[in-house]
């Protein structure tokens, strides 16, 4: 399946997706792809805020970019790496029998697959500045990716998926 269609079926249910991603093994190129695809898209999504501030700060546009390149595509899949091995350990505790990499996929998924909304969260920020609306888009993205995010790693460590079973 295509990933627009992967993202579309996981608005209607992502533990679904996630077990059909189990299901292929574990594919650590496919995990460290949608990584990258994530991140590369929320940067992306900063752009029209990064330009508003350069505007009316008088900044210059191409340092403001650069950090958030910077952020977004190095440190960031550092940090997601470290938090979803840090979930793996909760559910370890918990008595999940699941592999650390069903929990790396449930996190890199959520974070891509809740991009469409990091989007239009970007663009009410660049176009309207903080505000409201923007607090709202934002909310709206942070819940469907925790969603996303928990309906994935529960799924996983309650069916304690290891090698694609």
């Amino acid at each position: 399946m295509s990933v627009v269609m992967d993202i579309v079926a996981t608005y209607r249910g992502p533990a679904q997706v996630l077990r059909r991603f189990a299901a292929a093994g574990q594919r650590e190129d496919r995990a460290i792809a949608i990584l990258m695809a994530g991140c590369a898209v929320v940067f992306i999504s900063t752009w029209p805020a990064l330009s508003r501030e350069a505007h009316f700060t008088g900044e210059e546009l191409s340092p403001l970019l650069g950090g958030a390149l910077f952020a977004w595509l190095f440190i960031m899949p550092l940090v997601l790496y470290a938090l979803a091995l840090l979930v793996y350990f909760g559910f370890r505790i918990a008595g999940s029998k699941a592999q650390p990499w069903v929990f790396r996929i449930a996190l890199f998924w959520a974070l891509l697959a809740a991009s469409p909304l990091m989007l239009l969260n970007g663009l009410v920020k660049g176009f309207m500045g903080d505000g409201v609306p923007q607090m709202i888009v934002g909310a709206l993205w942070f819940f469907i990716f925790v969603w996303f995010w928990m309906s994935g790693s529960v799924a996983a460590a309650r069916e304690n998926i290891s090698h694609g079973h």
